[in-house]
């Protein structure tokens, strides 16, 4: 039985596999039978991959070189007996953790939310018995009946169906209900055209039918896309990748000089009590305690800024993340378009009409092209709107002061079209009642309706349009009369409607002497045909604005859907995705699902280069297609809202799903997720995510210089014999008060212009570029020369050492105080960027200043920290080197100009 779970149901007539089963297709199983494959198969739910205990996770967030850093640091401190510092120090990686492991625990949720889409109450049939069951106690073989609006609770192979449609959006991407029955499909169909299965997790739009249990629990399509997503990748952020790297040179960098600063000391045959602690001054100084705090606060403040802007952030690094993607794979249904099927041309007695508006609102017109006849004197284009308005079952409503549907998409777009020429469906049924109708069935693909009048009783019918055609006989003109009825021109009209993207319904009418039912026959023949409609899921307008904001940004943007190659390659087109005079379709063709099935994964990642519309790709594809890009060294957003989405989404540098349509898989799966559903608030989130970036990157850069003078004075001052200039607890002292009052400051700092005009970071760039690392090389060497200097004045004046070494700490903390001027910007001085523009640094220096004081004349700040008092004079000394490197630095910036 297990190898029979395997077969290609969807390709195998249903008595076949109600044979193959061993299942009665009236009966269905007996008791016992079913007790037995329940026993066999287990139950029908998705089961969760094992994941990391809370602890394990917890735990895990303190796995990185610079947490081991400072956690090193918090036992040097204890070792000193600085029990305070110590405290801090422990607290910070403490905090560091905690925030990590709220943020990032949700995510473990992905497979629990799929889970959740399986337990639903199905029908079916055992002994001959209709009964509700748990979906769960589904077997293999069982006979389950499907009516409007269930969830699909397996895999079936449908064996009987009734007008049945199905939206499988979820799962295939497909825009629109699928039309579903019973006859066998090809064998290699893909996924969102195997029309003789229902899948679990769909949802049953309209219609009824039974079908047979083929897969349950893991073995249903959505249980293999659980699968995928257990099997993604957890993969680093471009952000965790650098600080990683970086950690582990400053690691480095911190082991050398300290075992430097220790075998000098021993070279120069220092006692070993103060060489040990002239090393120790030199790894805490170079540590950049401040750091993780900085970072997590200055995501955190990415998260804030991106939540005000619809998009809220599940993990801290996607803020960072989404500043330096390169391509942004999306979904088209809902994210890239309405996900709202809207009429958008009409073809009626010769002429060709245009409507506009979008979605299930009546706002909007129709407009006459220039050669066409006027509006209101065209009877067939009044007649097509009409018979789409009464030939129809959908009903629009409002919903939370929106307007949504009940029923078909495509019958809803035809309603909207009516109201915009202003036919209004209560004023007609009351003129035209209905009386009988013949049902929209998948294998006449038609929808008829009688209607009843003082004038005598019409047929009015809908459907595809070479079905209605060979119905008619006629086709109605403009001024109401008829004439013999053109098939290539019709056609024609419908390749014109089809080129665009359009789903083409043809409408004709037909008056009727037969009383007040209807059968088929009636419609077989002699229909008069009045008129086309042509609808599509428009783009959204603000999609196009941001599609084009990322080309200019240096960001591709991909269209990967699951609906069919025209249709995207339509809205690819209208959406401008190409660019650069890349036209879709033509320059840039589009890649379907069984284009990619033919490639192996090396070929792949040769192709998907340029090309900017995937459409017909199933979810194995989709996942594919990101780790493509990957390889070839793309930072990968991708976006999407269904179930088929999620193990792309997971695999991707960031996911991001939809708030408002996303099921929750999709939204477990991803690290962001959308309030409004709108591709332009990634536009918007990429913007704020290299503002994050560009904030990180001055706190780094303004803070290295810091812990490396630092260094080099204990490294001089052990090369030349002399006093240490600064103690290890008034290193703790500068590093920590000047990285929560003045470094932090930068997280605070606007965007600067431009900000999106320049292309991404290169993923394999490093934090800090080479005219970054020469400044802070240039300001750690001001540092030493202005500390060790005056340091050494004050001693040849004859100061004490405390108040020499209070003189050193003063230059560290006012020298950086006006470095976080210049910090503010790798180009632009402070009087360009106006110093209130962002009035949290001259506050965090004020605050510093005070701090310095309390210090500096505190007495028990004296005795903590071996401080002393120090005159007018003494202050003038240490801001004047201040100034100086301010000066130095802006200097330095005119000189390198924009090359930062």
């Amino acid at each position: 039985m297990q190898s029979l779970l395997e077969k290609h149901w969807h390709h195998m007539p249903p008595e076949e596999v109600a044979d193959l089963l061993d299942v009665d297709s009236e009966k269905g199983l007996d008791r016992f039978e079913t007790e037995n494959r329940q026993e066999r198969f287990g139950p029908n739910l998705i089961s969760s991959k094992k994941s990391k205990t809370p602890l394990q996770r917890f735990m895990l967030q303190f796995h990185q070189p610079l947490v081991y850093i400072l956690i090193v640091a918090g036992i040097v401190t204890a070792l000193l007996g600085e029990w305070v510092d110590c405290a801090v120090i422990l607290a910070v990686v403490l905090v560091n953790a905690v925030v990590g492991y709220f943020q990032e625990s949700k995510a473990v949720k992905a497979l629990n939310a799929l889970a959740a889409t399986m337990k639903v109450e199905a029908t079916v049939i055992r002994c001959g018995v209709s009964r509700k069951v748990d979906a769960a106690e589904l077997v293999p073989g069982d006979l389950v009946v499907l009516r409007s609006g269930d969830k699909v609770p397996a895999d079936l192979r449908i064996f009987d169906s009734k007008e049945l449609r199905i939206d499988e959006s979820t799962l295939t991407g497909e825009s629109v209900p699928v039309e579903k029955g019973r006859e066998p499909v090809a064998h290699d169909t893909v996924l969102a055209e195997k029309s003789s299965m229902a899948f679990a997790g769909s949802l049953v739009s309209y219609g009824q039918a039974t079908g047979i249990v083929v897969s349950t629990g893991n073995n249903t399509e959505i249980g293999r896309i659980s699968g995928m997503i257990g099997a993604a990748q957890e993969l680093e952020t471009p952000l965790t990748r650098k600080i990683s790297k970086f950690s582990h040179t400053l690691l480095i960098a911190i082991l050398i000089l300290a075992g430097a600063t220790f075998v000098l000391g021993m070279l120069r045959s220092e006692p070993l009590a103060e060489v040990f602690m002239a090393a120790v001054a030199m790894a805490v100084g170079a540590i950049p305690e401040g750091l993780p705090a900085a970072v997590t606060v200055i995501l955190a403040l990415g998260v804030s800024r991106m939540a005000s802007r619809r998009a809220i952030v599940r993990k801290l690094t996607a803020v960072e993340t989404l500043g330096g993607t390169t391509v942004i794979c999306s979904d088209k249904t809902g994210t890239l378009t309405e996900n709202q099927m809207t009429v958008q041309e009409i073809y009626g007695g010769g002429s060709y009409y245009a409507v506009s508006g979008s979605g299930y609102g009546f706002s909007g017109e129709i407009t006459a092209e220039a050669t066409a006849v006027p509006m209101k004197e065209n009877r067939a284009l009044l007649e097509t709107l009409r018979a789409g308005l009464l030939c129809n079952d959908a009903e629009i409503y409002e919903k939370e002061g929106k307007p949504a549907i009940e029923g078909d998409p495509t019958e809803a777009a035809l309603v909207v079209s009516a109201a915009k020429f202003g036919l209004f469906r209560e004023k007609e049924n009351e003129a035209l009642p209905r009386t009988d109708e013949l049902p929209f069935e998948s294998q006449w693909q038609y929808m008829a309706t009688l209607h009843q009048s003082d004038k005598g009783a019409v047929i009015y019918l809908k459907g595809a349009v070479e079905k209605v055609l060979e119905r008619c006989s006629e086709v109605m003109l403009a001024d109401g009369s008829t004439a013999p009825v053109d098939e290539r021109a019709v056609y024609g009209v419908q390749e014109h409607m089809a080129a665009k993207g359009q789903r083409v319904l043809a409408i004709a009418c037909k008056s009727y002497e037969g009383g007040e039912s209807l059968d088929r026959d009636q419609v077989s023949r002699g229909m008069t045909l009045v008129g086309l409609q042509g609808m599509i899921d428009p783009p959204r307008e603000e999609a196009k604005v941001a599609i084009a904001a990322c080309r200019d940004a240096g960001v591709s943007v991909r269209m990967i859907t699951g609906d069919h190659a025209s249709t995207a390659e339509a809205v690819g087109l209208m959406l401008g995705l190409g660019g650069d005079g890349c036209t879709v379709g033509r320059d840039c063709p589009v890649m379907t699902g069984q284009d990619i099935a033919a490639l192996t994964d090396e070929e792949l990642v040769i192709k998907v280069e340029g090309v900017p519309v995937f459409a017909r790709v199933s979810p194995e594809q989709k996942l594919r297609l990101v780790m493509a890009l990957q390889e070839r060294g793309e930072v990968c957003a991708m976006t999407g809202d269904g179930v088929n989405d999620a193990p792309a989404l997971k695999q991707a540098d960031i996911g991001i799903a939809m708030g408002i349509s996303g099921t929750e898989a999709a939204k477990e799966a991803a690290d962001m997720v959308l309030t409004d559903d709108n591709f332009s608030t990634i536009e918007s989130a990429v913007e704020e995510g290299r503002g994050v970036f560009a904030n990180l990157v001055k706190f780094i850069a303004w803070t290295l210089p810091t812990n490396a003078g630092e260094g080099l004075v204990i490294l001089t001052a052990m090369l030349f014999g002399a006093a240490l200039p600064i103690l290890p607890v008034q290193i703790l002292w500068i590093n920590m008060t000047t990285a929560a009052f003045l470094g932090m400051m930068l997280a605070f700092e606007p965007k600067e212009p431009g900000i999106m005009q320049h292309p991404p970071r290169r993923p394999d760039r490093p934090i800090l570029d080479k005219v970054i690392i020469r400044r802070v090389a240039m300001v750690s060497f001001l540092l030493l020369i202005s500390a060790f200097g005056l340091f050494g004045w004050e001693k040849y004046a004859g100061a004490d050492l405390a108040k020499a070494r209070t003189m050193a700490v003063n230059v560290f903390v006012i020298v950086e105080s006006f470095y976080l001027f210049s910090s503010r910007s790798f180009n632009r001085s402070p009087f360009a960027l106006g110093f209130m523009t962002n009035p949290w640094v001259p506050g965090g220096v004020l605050l510093m200043f005070l701090l310095q004081l309390l210090f500096t004349y505190a007495p028990f700040m004296n005795t903590l920290f071996s401080s002393a008092p120090i005159d007018l004079l003494d202050w003038m000394k240490v801001f004047g080197c201040g100034l100086a490197v301010f000066l130095i630095v802006e200097a330095d910036k005119k000189r390198v100009g924009s090359d930062v």
